[in-house]
């Protein structure tokens, strides 16, 4: 091949190298795990909403675009400052775990695009959370009603969000943050409700211990009068002759010397 031959050659080579790059780039596609393809078609009806592109490798036409969504479970991290029930100035750190809905990712591309966490989540959880705090004391907030708060700011955003083909997977509130003096005050009162609840418990438990012997006291006095009025002289006598046989039964046992009394009295076993 001669210098001019070559000459000729090398813009073909460039331009169908450059074809090769452009086309490897735009045809050959791998999505990688974890993620879903939302096809978009130039020439034919634009964004593909019934079929989703799963992991793994894929052709298309060099003229239509692949937009790839995360559908793995993300977290977000929110700080909010919010009004509480009574007016006062609450600071609150939330987060929130979210996906796309995996079965809709093309009615989500083509309804709100891939900045859907700040165009719709974050927006939502905001407003549902001031709209929910603005019902609770900050007191409630900071102590009893904390899972409560979470579970219903959860509930509000999770089926607004569902609307617009996203998964809110939960809502969780990490810090609450009052005023020193608030805080002090909260804590404080805290502490007397522990021990006032211990003391009732103490009191509870020196209460039903007070039952307890009445109660014990009582059954062993019952029993007693019962034991009594079914008890008779000949009873015990017979009961007493009874004992003492056994005992003379003892090789222990030597002499029986019966009682004296007008009753006739009981045996006595003298021993060596």
């Amino acid at each position: 091949m001669n210098s001019k031959t070559l000459a000729r050659l090398i813009p073909f080579g460039i331009i169908a190298l450059f074809l090769i790059v452009i086309l490897s780039n735009t045809t050959f596609l791998t999505i990688d795990p974890g993620d879903r393809g939302v096809l978009f078609k130039r020439f034919s009806g634009g964004i593909d909403t019934e079929k989703i592109y799963d992991q793994g490798f894929h052709v298309i036409a060099p003229w239509n675009k692949m937009y790839i969504y995360d559908v793995k479970v993300n977290e977000h991290f929110e700080k909010m400052s919010v009004l509480s029930k009574n007016g006062l100035n609450i600071e609150i750190d939330l987060s929130f775990r979210y996906f796309p809905d995996r079965n809709e990712v093309g009615q989500l591309h083509n309804e709100v695009g891939q900045a859907y966490r700040d165009k719709i989540i974050i927006p939502e959880i905001r407003s549902a959370t001031r709209e929910v705090i603005g019902k609770y004391l900050p007191e409630e907030l900071y102590s009893t009603k904390r899972e409560a708060i979470q579970e219903e700011i959860f509930k509000i955003c999770k089926s607004k969000i569902a609307q617009k083909h996203l998964v809110l997977d939960d809502v969780l509130i990490r810090e609450v943050k009052l005023p020193e003096t608030l805080q002090a005050a909260i804590e404080r009162k805290l502490k007397e409700e522990q021990e006032s609840l211990q003391y009732e418990y103490i009191l509870e438990k020196e209460r039903k211990e007070a039952e307890r012997i009445v109660i014990e006291a009582q059954a062993k006095a019952d029993a007693n009068k019962i034991l009594n009025a079914s008890l008779t002289s000949n009873i015990l006598r017979d009961k007493g002759i009874e004992a003492t046989l056994k005992l003379a039964n003892s090789p222990n046992s030597k002499v029986v010397v019966v009682g004296g009394s007008e009753n006739g009295g009981l045996p006595l076993i003298l021993n060596n």
